[in-house]
């Protein structure tokens, strides 16, 4: 398990890279202001989809890494 130090300077570095410095920072900005429930939203993330449908989009959005 990595310590949150290196976790947090990972997802910089990948909001960096798919947003952009500036959008990213906007993000984390706009993430700190709101009222934001994580385990809430994953609870709803996947709701109506099935382990195989869940499965094609995350082997679909690896490849467009």
């Amino acid at each position: 398990m990595e310590t949150e130090a290196v976790l947090r300077q990972k997802g910089m570095l990948v909001l960096i890279e798919r947003l952009g410095r500036v959008n990213a920072e906007r993000f984390i900005a706009l993430m700190s202001r709101e009222s934001f429930d994580y385990t809430e939203w994953r609870h709803d993330l996947f709701v109506g989809q099935s382990v195989r449908e869940i499965s094609a989009a995350a082997m679909e959005a690896q490849q467009n890494v």
